[in-house]
């Protein structure tokens, strides 16, 4: 197996990688149970388990990206090449993700590492002798990889894996709001207000917005200002991408942990892609000039396409299950 990603031929544009591998996979399914977890809060967080699950088997948590969940290809696919190298998998819904609106009216952004951190005590706790570990889409990478950077030492995961995080939030957010005509913050943007639009019952105290206000919002930065900033506490858009950006963490991170992304994602700013001085020692980078937003897509045939992310992450993993030097 290459650790150096190649483009399939047929698939050398960024924003065919990114938007394609959506389409090659529409009867694509994974088998798994829903299980509720009950928060100290008072709320829950969704878990999808791959099923059968192994009471021995090294645990693999899965985070997925904006607006994803269970169904997302990314997620399904991971799941399934995991679970095929012996491991026990577990995705975890952010909240508003999930089948069933949070009771709570906080949902969830790109820096709340606090369901994380619980989510993983708890297995810690449950199964104190498995190994394990994470791999994080997207938003979901951005929280691992600032989760990893704040636990530091005290991390409880084996090994990790993050996949075209948006490291540096503001500029990536002006990116997708120009990217590709707009399509893709249309998209995000439908996704976004249409989960949204099902807790304004419960967020009418912090935040008085009618349906239409809502469904009215049509950029990205508006609806972090408007939405997301007031309902997690912070003052305002600019401020939670500052604070919630994964980047100055990376240099904490004491986790083996391996970072993939492509120089031409089309959803994230150049400025998202870390640099060798950016991280910690113990981070291993895939920086590769290609591969588009959660896409690497590889191989000869278009119609057998290799997925190389689910090659090269179960590959990192098990090298901590085998023992095998990093």
């Amino acid at each position: 197996m290459s650790t150096e990603f190649k483009p399939a031929w047929w698939m050398t544009n960024r924003h065919v990688q990114t938007i394609m591998p959506r389409f090659f996979r529409p009867f694509h399914t994974t088998r798994y149970q829903l299980e509720q977890l009950d928060t100290p809060d008072g709320d829950f967080l969704e878990l999808a388990w791959s099923l059968p699950k192994d009471d021995s088997a090294p645990l693999a948590i899965v985070l997925h990206g904006l607006e994803g969940n269970i169904n997302s290809f990314y997620a399904k696919g991971m799941m399934k090449a995991l679970k095929k190298q012996g491991f026990s998998v577990v995705l975890m819904h952010f909240r508003n993700c999930s089948t069933q609106v949070n009771r709570l009216p906080r949902a969830y952004h790109s820096g709340e590492t606090g369901d994380l951190d619980f989510f993983i005590k708890q297995l810690k706790q449950q199964f104190p002798q498995r190994l394990m570990v994470a791999v994080g889409f997207s938003l979901g990478g951005n929280v691992l990889a600032k989760y990893l950077g704040e636990q530091g030492e005290q991390c409880l995961l084996d090994r990790a894996a993050v996949i075209s995080a948006p490291y540096d939030l503001s500029p990536s957010c002006q990116v997708i709001r120009k990217s590709l005509a707009k399509i893709y913050q249309k998209y995000l943007l439908d996704r976004m207000k249409k989960s949204m639009k099902r807790k304004l019952p419960q967020i009418k105290q912090q935040i008085n917005l009618t349906p239409e206000q809502l469904m009215g919002i049509n950029d990205l930065w508006q609806f972090d200002d408007k939405l997301t900033a007031p309902l997690h506490g912070f003052v305002g858009a600019e401020d939670y991408y500052q604070q919630a950006s994964a980047m100055p963490f990376l240099k904490h991170i004491t986790t083996p942990t391996l970072l993939v992304h492509a120089k031409d994602d089309p959803m994230l700013s150049i400025k998202a892609v870390p640099s060798r001085q950016d991280v910690s020692e113990h981070v291993t980078l895939r920086i590769s000039e290609k591969g588009g937003h959660v896409g690497f897509i590889s191989g000869k045939n278009p119609f057998r396409p290799i997925y190389w992310l689910e090659q090269v992450v179960p590959h990192y993993f098990t090298q901590i299950v085998k023992k095998e030097p990093l």
